[in-house]
């Protein structure tokens, strides 16, 4: 038996490639997050070892106990805690984010190669990344310390401050932004937080709620829009 090829190829076309079937491939977005693996239990917590960041309401127990923080020690430095919302353009608070973050040392010195200042102290004890999901209500939580100022662009020195990025459902790529504390060493010259109009720089800026807790809200959209910035 033989194929007429000519034949085949003028037939109709059914399969998963024509073009007829399907349109173009949608881009996909950020997320969802696997509760279990992503964040892990205890990524929120950079100085201790407890269960924050994770969202243990949204797992079972055997889950649960897969991870916990790999803290080695006690960093140096005065513990704080972060914390605020997250929001969409209506206000209403987004319970599928995840929030990372990275920042320098007390001393202002980041663990990584790339920081080679032998004469800023490395903490062993302090890895500077952390990753954390809102809870129900949107809220975002981490335990860390507070940050040591580093080098900026032209041999300026910035203010202390945290980066954050933000992940979630909607989302083609992460948001970048920053969280700067209010009474921060060097706030009025920070040469990042400088290109920041001034009429937005408040949402940058965390606010004191208590000895060693700190508020930042982030607002994807609207009036009240945090301030990202493009990588």
């Amino acid at each position: 038996m033989t194929t007429d090829l000519g034949a085949l190829n003028a037939a109709p076309r059914f399969d998963n490639q024509d073009p007829a079937l399907f349109g173009q491939t949608p881009s996909q977005t950020v997320g969802p997050f696997f509760h279990y693996g992503l964040p892990w239990k205890g990524g929120g917590d950079l100085v201790g070892r407890s269960d924050m960041g994770a969202r243990p309401d949204l797992m079972p127990p055997e889950h649960f106990l897969l991870a916990e923080s790999g803290t080695t020690g006690r960093p140096q430095g005065e513990v704080i805690e972060i914390a605020g919302g997250v929001y969409d353009g209506n206000g209403a608070p987004l319970n599928d984010v995840m929030i990372e973050i990275w920042h320098a040392n007390a001393a202002g010195r980041y663990a990584s190669v790339e920081d080679g200042r032998e004469e800023v102290p490395l903490d062993p004890h302090f890895v500077g990344f952390g990753r954390a999901a809102t809870d129900s209500n949107g809220i975002w939580r981490f335990r860390t310390i507070r940050p040591g100022r580093v080098p900026g662009p032209g041999n300026t020195l910035q203010a202390p401050h945290i980066a954050l990025s933000v992940l979630g459902r909607g989302l083609l790529k992460r948001l970048a932004t920053r969280l700067y504390f209010a009474d921060g060493e060097g706030n009025g010259e920070d040469p990042i937080l400088a290109l920041v109009p001034p009429e937005r720089r408040h949402t940058l800026i965390a606010q004191r709620r208590s000895a060693g807790s700190w508020w930042l809200d982030i607002v994807l959209q609207g009036r009240n829009e945090t301030v990202f910035f493009d990588l």
